[in-house]
């Protein structure tokens, strides 16, 4: 798919995991900008530290690249407990989670990541494991089949998904915790990127890591990547020295805007600004005609234009704001939409 290749994609490829590891802080005190999550996950980890008790389950929602894995590993390092990681899609079959939870030790964090995608026969299993701390079985057929049920030890389900409202409201319930991530503000950003720089071992001024970090989206991992490419630019035609000029110069090589819009982003806006005159216009239309699956416009595209102002959900569909109009230098002159009735 494009969102693979797109250097603003969310998306982690093998090159971001390894540099996301050495980056990524180790301990709540280390994390910037999620400041209410981190304080209440400090006193939810302090007080089950001081009962000696599994910490509650926790869910963790909000778009990807935001360190939703990050905060899954911190929260068990912090418990001093290990970690288990699977994924929604991972899991096909009731018998592959029964195996996980069958082995899983007392107090011991299992990280899942994409949980809205667990199938329902999944789900039915994961129930009675979260909150009574037990795995129930059926055995035989007909008349002569028999319950049985497999105590657990208390353990700990870190959830992390990119979409809330996929998931079914008795999993939900089941999350002592919920607790959104949220996109990192420019000074954040600016002090990752310079973190990244460090570890690859480049030179940057401060007015170039605020350039970078200013195209970043206000996502880790899309202005770690966004260093990477800069650092290539800049060792091929500015001696390996990031300045503001030479990362101005390399993101609008890579097409990345002033405002970290990448041509699919400005694609989404001008096919609503001038081929539905600016909306409302459904999402499969407009996915429809920038030959984009609907779940890429939703998750990747849509959440960064609707924080920077630029796109409105309304109930009749995706419309474009005036910002978006200034934005792309185009003037702003929508027809009058009717009143709902």
């Amino acid at each position: 798919m494009e969102n693979e290749n797109r250097i603003i994609s969310p998306q982690p490829q093998d090159d971001d995991v390894v540099l996301d590891r050495v980056i990524r802080p180790q301990r709540l005190a280390d994390l910037v900008n999620q400041d209410r999550v981190r304080e209440n996950l400090t006193i939810l980890i302090e007080a089950a530290k001081q009962r000696s008790e599994a910490l509650d389950h926790v869910l963790l929602y909000g778009p990807p690249g935001l360190g939703k894995t990050t905060l899954a590993h911190i929260t068990a390092k912090e418990m001093d407990v290990p970690i288990r990681i699977t994924s929604g899609p991972a899991i096909e079959r009731a018998g592959d989670l029964a195996a996980i939870l069958s082995n899983l030790r007392e107090k011991e964090v299992l990280f899942i990541d994409e949980v809205h995608r667990l199938g329902r026969a999944v789900e039915e299993i994961l129930y009675p494991a979260m909150e009574d701390f037990a795995l129930d079985f059926v055995i035989g057929k007909g008349p002569s089949a028999r319950s049985i049920r497999l105590k657990l030890p208390r353990f700990t389900v870190v959830g992390a998904t990119t979409r809330l409202a996929l998931l079914t409201a008795p999993l939900r319930a089941r999350f002592g915790a919920i607790f959104r991530v949220d996109f990192y503000d420019q000074e954040a950003m600016e002090a990752i990127v310079r973190r990244g720089a460090w570890v690859l071992k480049v030179e940057i001024d401060d007015a170039g890591a605020a350039e970078i970090a200013r195209r970043g989206r206000g996502t880790p991992r899309v202005g770690l990547r966004l260093l990477r490419r800069v650092r290539d630019y800049a060792q091929v035609r500015a001696d390996g020295h990031i300045t503001e000029q030479v990362a101005r110069d390399a993101l609008e090589l890579l097409d990345v805007d002033a405002r970290g819009l990448d041509d699919l982003d400005r694609r989404v806006l001008h096919t609503i600004i001038e081929k539905f005159d600016g909306g409302p216009v459904g999402l499969d239309t407009v996915a429809a005609a920038v030959s984009e699956e609907p779940d890429t416009i939703m998750d990747v595209v849509e959440p960064y234009l609707l924080q920077l102002g630029f796109l409105d959900r309304t109930p009749r569909g995706r419309v474009a704001t005036a910002r978006a109009y200034e934005h792309l230098d185009v003037p702003y002159s929508r027809p009058e939409q009717p009143a709902l009735l």
